[in-house]
């Protein structure tokens, strides 16, 4: 069993060809994947795919790139989101400081706003972080002990910011970068952080694993992530695959099974 923790199936990349994605997804031994919204029309787009497909689960939540014009209706509406058949939880929240498409202060206000609710409604979430792991720390750390869980989605920071999170309870998610030939600080993350803190994703469409370089990525493609993870480790795809997979399904609380 494989689970690809992140990927944006909603995306239009995948509009015109989604049933054939999920096929090479099953094909793959990929049994569930988890669809994260980045705003309001893109969560409600999670939830249909997510009603569409049995192996697909959805999350709801803005995306610090849409958080300008995201004010309290918009968490309202997300908070109602949160209620659909299997969505399991918030997601994609954080903070981008690279592209900074929302003016900072608009980030952290629709960032907290977003863990208040995972607070209040006891869900896990998912934390998107460029280029602004400093005050990401510190709002993980304000909510560490008040949420379920906190899955650091496409990992990027430094070997020891990853322990500090872990120490704080924190899972850490990988995706395609690991398996770059430049990837040395992905590399000492997966070879330092325990297992059972680890998760694999593709965050498709976008960064695609070496093999698949300037080609659209897709949830199929998360068996190089746990191939290269497990050679680093100098362990078995099975043992990763295994590991990752429960992982996912104890922060999310979903029993993947293979579609029919």
């Amino acid at each position: 069993m494989i689970i690809d923790s992140h990927a944006h199936l909603d995306d239009v990349a995948f509009s015109s060809d989604i049933d054939m994605v999920m096929s090479r997804a099953r094909a793959a031994g990929v049994e569930a994947v988890i669809n994260p919204g980045a705003d309001v029309a893109s969560s409600k787009a999670a939830v249909a795919i997510a009603t569409a497909y049995p192996e697909v689960y959805a999350l709801a939540g803005i995306h610090p790139h849409e958080a300008a014009g995201a004010g309290g209706e918009a968490i309202d509406e997300i908070a109602a989101i949160l209620s659909a058949p299997k969505v399991v939880g918030i997601g994609e929240i954080g903070l981008d400081y690279y592209r900074e498409l929302s003016p900072r202060d608009d980030q952290l206000r629709v960032f907290r706003a977003q863990m208040d609710l995972a607070r209040e409604m006891g869900l896990p979430v998912q934390i998107h972080s460029r280029d602004a792991h400093s005050d990401t720390l510190k709002v993980v750390q304000e909510y560490s002990r008040r949420v379920p869980a906190i899955v650091m989605h496409c990992y990027s920071g430094s070997v020891e910011m990853a322990h500090e999170l872990v120490r704080l309870g924190c899972h850490i998610s990988l995706a395609g970068p690991v398996t770059y030939r430049n990837a040395r600080k992905l590399v000492e993350v997966a070879a330092q952080i325990s297992l059972d803190r680890l998760l694999v994703e593709t965050d498709s469409p976008y960064l695609p694993p070496s093999p698949y370089r300037g080609q659209r990525n897709e949830p199929a493609y998360v068996v190089e992530v746990v191939q290269k993870i497990a050679e680093i480790r100098n362990t078995s795809f099975q043992e990763v695959a295994a590991a990752t997979s429960a992982n996912v399904a104890g922060i999310f609380e979903i029993s993947p099974v293979r579609a029919i």
